[in-house]
């Protein structure tokens, strides 16, 4: 041994621990994890040892820690009791806990058993498309608080187009509203202006936090692309907002010419309770404590505001299951007439695309709605990598005309179902992001989105498969290596 070279035994020593982490890989990898995420992690790890390990070791597990987990068990069960309790108004109607139509029964158990958040009904909802007049609508909301104002962003800045928002905050502040705030932390602070948003915060006294913060491993290390992409604003949890707008002007502050279309849903009676519980869940994680429930039950009087069936469905990777991605497929499944997809991010897995091409299979007229213009390099190319075998089965493909960017996320099935969401339809936003989605089951409301949809498409122009297939040979190869790297999740 005296004899061998020490460059020989370093590169006996690297051959051995490469294989012995390829062998390890192959133990560790696979565990609880889709087949073709462990294959795509595999294959980075066999190809390059190393890092690959190290990529893994960082970001390889699609989860939040266990005890925030176990948390999220813990206040769902408790939140789902308090939703039993509330179950009637001061006038004897039962506003939460309904029976949902008969269509969509085991779509509303599926969702309760998945979020312990049950259909209420006795909503008024509103389809709010004006980028501005969402703001302005939730600041005469503001403007009229008594109690409490929750508002929970993906993003936040406070620019030009903002500020009147935050000003509404202060002033609910100084008439003595509690106000609570939650930013994503780590988006917020990709933008110009969040350390005079947070002076912003501690001169008038409202308490903001910023989730899922960047800590290194040992000190709360949480998987760093792990992010809360909810966007909630919730009034007295007499009316409430969600949807895919961020609190940002328009253009998000870019360089070039994009800006964006957005679609909140503003929901007035029990469906914001429902959202009022979500943040209070993101509260209680980031913060360790809960508001009073004593008291957050007497200023939650259940007012009948219209006549709207709902259901409000968290998820992310705080849950076991990947809730949207099992309300999505299973209203695929359970589509008889058409389906309208409409989502700036569509990189569906495969139990998602099963679902999809079943539907199309089977006679349901599917159509599906994206953009033209691209702000996610890497996300762009990969969802348009599934397009060909979805035009091939007769799902109608269109492309929103840049240089606006189509951030609307929602779905409609048959006429008489909806979901409306910060949800993308992507790995990322199944595995990875917290997100929020409501379910509609309203006729009416179905049919005014329906007409959203429809001035969407007449602002789109559709994909022809023939053309589809001529692109250029660097385009195709750019949409499947970025297909290949979204499994890596």
């Amino acid at each position: 041994m005296n004899n061998v070279p020490i460059h020989e035994i370093l590169a006996i020593t690297i051959i051995v621990i490469d294989w012995l982490i390829r062998v390890t890989a192959i133990l560790v990898v696979p565990r609880n994890r889709r087949p073709n995420s462990a294959i795509a992690w595999l294959m980075l790890i066999f190809i390059l040892p190393t890092a690959g390990m190290a990529a893994f070791l960082l970001i390889g597990n699609p989860k939040l820690p266990r005890h925030r987990r176990d948390a999220q068990r813990i206040l769902d069960e408790a939140i789902s009791k308090v939703m039993r309790k509330l179950e009637s108004n001061n006038k004897g109607e039962q506003l939460i806990g309904v029976e949902p139509p008969i269509k969509y029964r085991n779509q509303a158990i599926l969702n309760e058993a998945l979020s312990h958040l049950p259909v209420c009904s006795g909503n008024q909802l509103d389809a709010i498309t004006a980028y501005d007049g969402a703001i302005t609508r939730m600041i005469r909301d503001i403007d009229a608080a008594e109690h409490f104002v929750y508002v929970e962003y993906f993003i936040m800045c406070l620019d030009i187009d903002t500020t009147p928002f935050f000003d509404a905050l202060a002033r609910a502040v100084k008439r003595g509203v509690t106000v609570r705030v939650l930013y994503d932390d780590f988006s917020t602070r990709r933008y110009p202006g969040w350390r005079r948003m947070l002076q912003f915060f501690r001169n008038e006294n409202i308490e903001a936090i910023g989730m899922l913060p960047l800590r290194l491993p040992g000190m709360g290390y949480v998987r760093p692309d792990l992010r809360n992409h909810r966007k909630i604003v919730i009034i007295d949890g007499r009316v409430g907002y969600t949807g895919s707008q961020n609190l940002i002007t328009r253009n998000y502050h870019r360089k070039d010419n994009l800006y964006y279309d957005e679609l909140v849903m503003r929901i007035e009676g029990p469906g914001a309770v429902q959202l009022a519980a979500v943040f209070m869940t993101d509260w209680h994680m980031e913060t360790g404590t809960l508001p009073d429930m004593r008291q957050f039950n007497k200023r939650l009087l259940l007012q009948r505001a219209g006549n709207s069936d709902l259901q409000i469905l968290p998820s992310g990777p705080g849950y076991d299951d990947e809730n949207n991605l099992k309300l999505f497929t299973s209203l695929l499944y359970q589509a008889q007439s058409s389906v309208t997809i409409v989502n700036p991010y569509f990189v569906p897995d495969e139990a998602l695309s099963m679902a999809l091409i079943c539907a199309a299979r089977r006679g349901v007229i599917v159509t599906i709605v994206n953009s033209e213009a691209m702000d996610q390099w890497m996300v762009g190319h990969a969802q348009r990598s599934f397009y060909e075998e979805m035009l091939r089965v007769g799902v109608a493909i269109y492309l929103y005309k840049s240089p606006i960017l189509l951030h609307s996320k929602f779905m409609i099935v048959d006429n008489d179902a909806a979901v409306v969401g910060s949800s993308n339809m992507d790995i990322r936003s199944f595995l990875l992001d917290l997100e929020v989605s409501l379910v509609l089951y309203d006729p009416t409301v179905v049919k005014r989105l329906k007409k959203v949809s429809a001035s969407y498409i007449g602002r789109s122009k559709r994909i022809d498969l023939h053309e589809w297939r001529l692109r250029p040979f660097r385009k195709v190869l750019l949409d499947n290596i970025a297909r290949l790297t979204s499994a890596l999740q």
